[in-house]
């Protein structure tokens, strides 16, 4: 018997994370000392009382029912955490949880596009924000991100007649990536033209409790005007380090809200209600360990990126997110060769930036996800590969 697949499985070839963890794999195996700074999943653990909040639901044998919805104190957390943290007041049916932001991105194209449909994405973007669209058969157009214009989309210059065919666009600041931020002028400007243009905003906000040098990180839901056009997803995996609990949420419209959790009620039974209590918990707790957190990997980047341009490399300060984002240097043409040269003669491993679309050609990311002295024992090296040329 001869199986026939999608042709959409022609866009899902081997991902870069999994060659690169299989490359990583080989080299543990030779006994030589590797430098992961490829995968951006933190190092720091939960906090003990999230964890215990965790273990203490999951053994109560009730709590192993299907949830079906959320629970109302994971509501109400989520509610308080927007007031304290952003200033923003949301209800009730603003609200809903995902299994992260990942799935979320994944899933919410199937609930606002028709085959056909546009969707504006960011480049360079993480790849699940093209790849979630998709899915749904809409048609991909990036919008070119470049330093000139401080890294962020030029509104005004985008084609009329494709913005008429445009039904959402996708915006992340600070954006994995490049690790740039945006200024709240931004999304003032952002809001009404999306109004003017009937296009729906949806905004990941995974990175803005990681950010530097004195930046505040929002929540777009705090521009005003912003629930009438826009959705938001909210995620506990980094700044609570609950990543595999796969907890987040969409915010914000409600009629969005409405029919997002009308399709995912056709394929899943809602959340593990153990991670819900650790989620309520984590929502309800301090911010202590998250502003110390931040500060930690502000350190980390200081580390790297300091260490890189001392040597030669000239690679800028993240602004924020968990990464550091730079051009190869001097003298490399291909990011992927790069990357895996510099892997095989130094033990640092990070990831080539053609991954994230076509103007992070020549680019590459790193993870901030080692701690400051094997930062400083990766970027020695690295100068001792004789890779970088001053």
């Amino acid at each position: 018997m001869e199986i026939t697949f999608a042709a959409r499985m022609k866009d899902f070839e081997e991902g870069i994370f999994q060659v690169l963890n299989e490359k990583k794999n080989e080299f543990l195996a030779q006994g030589h000392k590797v430098y992961n700074l490829s995968v951006g999943t933190p190092d720091f653990k939960p906090a003990k009382h999230i964890r215990d909040a965790v273990a203490q639901a999951a053994a109560g044998p009730d709590n192993y029912k299907y949830s079906l919805v959320d629970l109302p104190r994971l509501t109400d957390a989520v509610m308080g955490r927007f007031e304290r943290r952003y200033g923003v007041e949301l209800k009730e049916e603003e609200i809903m949880s995902v299994y992260g932001s990942q799935e979320g991105i994944t899933h919410i194209g199937l609930t606002l596009c028709d085959a056909g449909d546009v969707v504006l994405v960011p480049n360079p973007g993480y790849p699940i924000f093209s790849i979630g669209p998709a899915l749904s058969g809409a048609k991909l157009v990036p919008y070119d991100l470049y330093e000139e214009n401080g890294y962020l989309p030029d509104l005004e210059g985008m084609d009329k007649e494709l913005l008429r065919k445009t039904k959402f666009m996708i915006v992340s600041y600070p954006l994995n990536p490049i690790c740039k931020t945006a200024p709240e002028s931004f999304y003032e400007r952002l809001i009404p033209w999306a109004k003017e243009n009937n296009i729906v905003i949806i905004h990941d906000n995974a990175y803005s409790d990681i950010i530097y040098d004195g930046r505040e990180g929002i929540s777009i839901l705090s521009i005003p005007g912003a629930k009438e056009v826009c959705a938001e997803f909210y995620s506990l995996s980094k700044s609570y380090n609950y990543t595999g609990a796969r907890m987040g949420f969409l915010v914000g419209n409600k009629e969005i809200v409405a029919h997002f959790k009308r399709l995912r009620s056709q394929i899943d039974y809602g959340t593990f209600l153990p991670v819900q209590y650790g989620a309520i918990a984590a929502l309800n707790g301090p911010d202590d360990m998250i502003k110390e957190q931040c500060r930690e990997y502000q350190r980390r980047r200081d580390a790297l990126c300091g260490g890189l341009r001392s040597i030669g490399w000239n690679i800028p300060d993240s602004e924020g997110t968990m990464f550091a984002w730079g051009a190869i240097p001097e003298g490399y043409e291909d990011d992927t060769e790069f990357v895996m040269q510099l892997f095989e003669k130094s033990g640092v491993l990070c990831t080539p930036g053609s991954s994230f679309g076509t103007l992070g050609e020549g680019h590459v990311r790193f993870a901030l996800t080692i701690p400051v002295e094997e930062i400083v024992e990766a970027v020695r090296s690295v100068e001792r590969s004789g890779m970088i040329v001053k």
